[in-house]
């Protein structure tokens, strides 16, 4: 499966046309994604140097900020669709950001490692921490804080008064939606405020 695979899975949740806010956005591709298929316009933020100059070098508009600190620089509803992929797991007050995400976009979308997959619950009941192509550290050296599942994302937006318009995983660069906390290395979802 390509990571470009699943970008453009994602990319088909978004309107054409629409102000995108790409929290975490990495190299800025899957906006200039948006940009050249769908005329969005918006801004990536990142804190990374080497990729914010891939953004620059890819004509996206990006902003250098730390997530942690949160999106009090952004008015509410200023972007129709906020994305937070493969970020959630790398932000201490994920609670707080997934709020800030419904509040500064109509549509939130949001994506992370499924640690519920089968291969993952296979090496952790052989007693040991998953490493896969989606979670690729060992456990000592990972950039993530905590891990997820799409079943415990579920329960997360309902307790946080989100609505979730669209849910699926992907596997092998195709979607999931039968039983995809089991069957999904990558969980995705589509909210806004209930």
């Amino acid at each position: 499966m390509s990571e470009r695979k699943d970008l453009e899975l994602i990319a088909e949740l978004v309107p054409a046309g629409s102000r995108v806010l790409d929290l975490g956005c990495g190299g800025g591709e899957l906006l200039a994604l948006l940009r050249d298929r769908k005329g969005c316009t918006g801004y990536g933020v990142e804190i990374d140097d080497t990729k914010l100059l891939a953004c620059v070098q890819r004509g996206v508009n990006v902003l250098q900020l730390n997530l942690e600190e949160g999106l009090a620089m952004f008015e509410d509803a200023s972007f129709d669709v906020v994305l937070q992929l493969d970020s959630l797991q790398h932000i201490r007050n994920t609670e707080t950001m997934l709020r800030e995400t419904a509040r500064v976009g109509r549509i939130g979308i949001v994506s992370f490692p499924n640690f519920a997959h089968w291969p993952n619950r296979l090496q952790v009941a052989l007693g040991r921490m998953p490493v896969t192509r989606v979670l690729p550290y060992e456990w000592y050296d990972t950039p993530n804080i905590r891990v997820g599942t799409y079943a415990d994302f579920e329960v997360l937006a309902r307790k946080n008064g989100l609505q979730v318009l669209d849910a699926f995983g992907i596997q092998g660069g195709r979607v999931v939606r039968r039983r995809p906390n089991l069957m999904a290395s990558v969980a995705v979802f589509k909210f806004t405020r209930g």
